[in-house]
């Protein structure tokens, strides 16, 4: 599969080591839409990829997939560019908090007949949110982040801290770019105004970690993820890096589990 990459930041960079850098037979980028060209020469000789500046050159190019890997406000301009021509794996989720958006692009892709996709990211157990919730019988999910406080406030905390408690739509709006695992939670299951958040700012803690809780007439499910950060760029959790990778993989295999 040829992917055309967008965006030549943490998680880009990780694609391209990952992908381009050890050979992967069924994987290769082979196009990178950038803002500046010249900044990324050495970048395109290293992995053997073209770069792009203009979209219309980018999307003609002979990439199956583009990878969005920029930010929530170029996710909102490019996508709607991009899906009427190739399907599209989302890295910016934060674009989707808003359902005009999310509304428009699901128009856009069923006129389109491509697709999009959107990864895990740093979080879990999506699959049995989806699942549990395939009859309507999801009742409450629960969302529970805990972060090093220093990252939350700006006020000393001596052990720990309940910063927010609410709805998922209400923690987006209050913490625009600390708690987007709320919203692929949402939308995953039974929407942001119904998923309870606490986010939690912890003096002791040392990485993040995410607690979902699942409840309705399937019984009760937990999971706790905690999160390492992507070790050339300790403001990228490694996990949300890999579930990339991961989805990518997955696109190409013959047998598919838990899909």
């Amino acid at each position: 599969m040829r992917i055309g990459l967008i965006g030549a930041g943490a998680i880009g960079r990780f694609l391209l080591q990952e992908i381009n850098g050890k050979s992967r037979a069924d994987l290769m980028v082979v196009s990178v839409f950038v803002r500046n060209k010249a900044k990324y020469e050495e970048l395109a000789k290293t992995y053997n990829v073209a770069l792009y500046q203009e979209m219309e050159n980018f999307l003609a190019s002979d990439a199956d997939i583009i990878v969005e890997a920029a930010t929530v406000e170029a996710a909102q301009v490019l996508l709607p560019q991009i899906i009427p021509h190739k399907s599209a794996l989302a890295i910016s989720i934060g674009a989707f908090r808003d359902a005009a958006f999310y509304e428009k692009m699901e128009e856009i892709s069923k006129q389109s007949k491509q697709k999009i996709y959107l990864p895990s990211g740093a979080i879990g157990g999506l699959d049995i949110v989806q699942n549990a919730n395939i009859l309507g019988g999801v009742e409450k999910v629960t969302l529970v982040t805990r972060k090093p406080a220093a990252s939350l406030v700006d006020h000393p905390v001596e052990t720990e801290e309940i910063i927010f408690e609410g709805s998922a739509g209400e923690a987006i709006r209050a913490f625009p770019k600390n708690i987007n695992v709320s919203i692929i939670l949402s939308l995953a299951g039974i929407g942001m105004e119904q998923t309870k958040v606490q986010i939690i700012a912890d003096a002791a803690a040392t990485s993040n970690s995410h607690s979902v809780t699942v409840e309705g007439d399937f019984g009760k499910a937990s999971l706790t993820v905690e999160n390492q950060p992507l070790p050339e760029n300790p403001k990228t959790s490694y996990l949300a890096a890999m579930s990339v990778l991961g989805t990518l993989q997955r696109l190409n295999q013959s047998i598919k589990i838990g899909e």
